[in-house]
């Protein structure tokens, strides 16, 4: 039960820190593009069983592979603050599922 608290609160809580913290001027909308990047979630539609407790997504699923990381880092280059919000809370979103497989 704890490790399903502390694993929403860093998807749902964590993107206002980073917004507040990287996009001054914009942490409102950066903050909830980053939360809105939870929609990478849809590709576990695309397996089955389309849940399980015990399944680690990361490398399962397209979203949630090291070539999608990858792209989500050069996305990091782009001289906007939106595209680099998107970056920024899809690479969050794999870091949080990650730690999830860690423990």
């Amino acid at each position: 039960m704890l490790t399903h608290i502390i694993h929403y609160s860093f998807h749902l809580l964590a993107p206002f820190v980073f917004g507040k913290v990287l996009f001054k001027n914009h942490w409102w909308n950066a903050s909830l593009i980053m939360i809105a990047t939870m929609a990478i979630d849809l590709d576990h539609l695309l397996v089955s069983p389309l849940f399980d407790l015990n399944r680690c997504s990361i490398g399962l699923h397209p979203l949630h592979t090291i070539w999608a990381a990858a792209l989500y880092g050069i996305m990091l280059i782009i001289p906007s603050w939106k595209w680099r919000a998107v970056a920024i809370g899809c690479l969050w979103h794999l870091c949080t599922d990650l730690i999830d497989c860690l423990i």
